[in-house]
């Protein structure tokens, strides 16, 4: 990796827009979900108008010497008229309290979501006359240019926001349309291949808030961008509009659109009982759609994940309206392998889906609940009580399977029998 520019001089990427970021080479880990081979950037930016000053995003706190030194290199604090943070997280927000103490004349510019979490990063009333809160629309004036703002919740905290300088057709993207990727030549068209960065970081950043992500792109889409300069990674000079495409295409649904609902049944089976509970549930759930008609189509999926890695079904989990999961009961426990595909939810938007259990036991039969309660944590809608079965299921056991699959599948569909909940069963 060759350095682009001195380190403690800030880097032109526009016309009187300068760098003045941070590069991490040795970080490894990234909230702790995140494998990062390359490091990663913090990048901040100082935007010069005929009356003013902007600063654009912040560091990580423990990078702050250096952000303040090519801070320093290109205006003075007095300057600084506006401070902008299109995202709290503390790898951007670290240096803010230090910069709004040195920068007495500026404003900090927030979205509306984000100013009641700025407790989380100092005590808001040292700088309660100084907060701007912005939407969609809102604008500050440097003199010669402006910029203007563009709500982009989930994105991925519920306070993101874009930020445009029309002037440059630069739009300041946050984590947005970035990767964790450290480069000191810091354009895209000169650094190293980092496409594998950019897709691993939607894949688990973006990804789960797909549909804010569509959203965004319906707001910067019209656009005239000519630089996209986000808050991670690359800042992207060369056809930044293909990057745009991608997340475009990323977005959209992997699979071949139906109208029939898809319920998946993911299960693993230690002797067979469970599998054969699993065949229950499934000719349950394609038996509805037989009483309900063709206009009720629900599609089953059956899937034994015994030695298999749950990467594979992330498109499948995302794609369906409905997931069941069954599990034997080992050592108090559901096993291994639908752990981890349970872990891998937290990739994709599960929220609002349906989920049952369901498995075989010897002793005591906590896997039921268990994977219950996660799903419920997970946002999943958990209609219909799990089912399990002490070693070989009896005749009525599987058929309660069946029915388990046949209740999931019409509240698919949307005739489902109410419940009548029995009251004193919540005591």
């Amino acid at each position: 990796m060759r350095a682009a520019a001195p380190i403690d001089q800030a880097v032109a990427v526009g016309n009187d827009v300068h760098w003045i970021g941070a590069f991490d080479p040795d970080l490894r880990s990234f909230d702790i979900i995140l494998r990062t081979a390359n490091g990663t950037s913090y990048n901040a930016y100082v935007v010069r108008g005929s009356e003013g000053v902007a600063v654009i995003d912040t560091v990580k706190a423990n990078f702050s010497a250096g952000f303040f030194r090519r801070l320093e290199s290109v205006a003075d604090y007095d300057e600084i008229s506006t401070i902008v943070l299109n995202h709290l997280e503390p790898d951007h927000s670290g240096a803010l309290p230090e910069l709004l103490r040195r920068a007495t004349r500026a404003t900090l510019h927030v979205s509306h979501q984000a100013r009641p979490m700025l407790k989380g990063l100092f005590d808001p009333e040292e700088f309660a006359d100084r907060i701007v809160s912005v939407g969609t629309g809102d604008v500050v004036g440097l003199g010669d240019r402006q910029l203007e703002f563009f709500n982009t919740p989930y994105l991925h905290w519920p306070d993101t926001q874009c930020t445009w300088l029309a002037s440059e057709g630069m739009l300041f993207s946050g984590d947005f349309l970035g990767c964790h990727y450290c480069d000191e030549r810091l354009f895209n068209d000169a650094v190293g291949d980092f496409r594998f960065s950019f897709e691993y970081y939607y894949a688990h950043i973006m990804r789960p808030f797909r549909a804010y992500v569509r959203e965004a792109l319906e707001l910067i889409e019209p656009l005239p961008i000519r630089t996209i300069a986000p808050a991670h990674g690359p800042i992207l000079r060369d056809d930044p509009q293909d990057y745009v495409r991608r997340y475009r295409a990323l977005s959209k649904s992997g699979l071949h659109n139906t109208t029939a609902k898809t319920l998946i049944v993911f299960y693993i089976s230690a002797y067979g009982a469970t599998r054969r509970m699993a065949e229950a549930v499934a000719a349950g759930a394609e038996f509805a759609s037989g009483e309900v008609g063709a206009a009720g189509e629900v599609r089953v999926s059956l899937y034994d994940i015994e030695g298999s890695e749950p990467q594979p079904f992330v498109d499948l989990i995302e794609e369906a309206d409905a997931l069941m999961f069954g599990s034997p009961t080992i050592n108090g426990d559901a096993v291994k392998p639908v752990w981890d595909l349970l872990s891998s939810l937290t990739m994709v938007d599960v929220k609002g889906k349906l989920g049952a259990a369901f498995g075989s036991y010897g002793w005591s039969g906590e896997a039921v609940p268990m994977i219950e309660d996660r799903l419920r944590r997970l946002k999943l809608r958990v209609p219909v009580p799990g089912v399990k079965a002490r070693l070989t299921p009896t005749a009525d056991e599987f058929a309660a399977c069946h029915e388990l699959g046949r209740q999931t599948a019409l509240h698919l569909l949307g005739r489902a029998t109410p419940r009548v909940i029995d009251m004193s069963a919540l005591v």
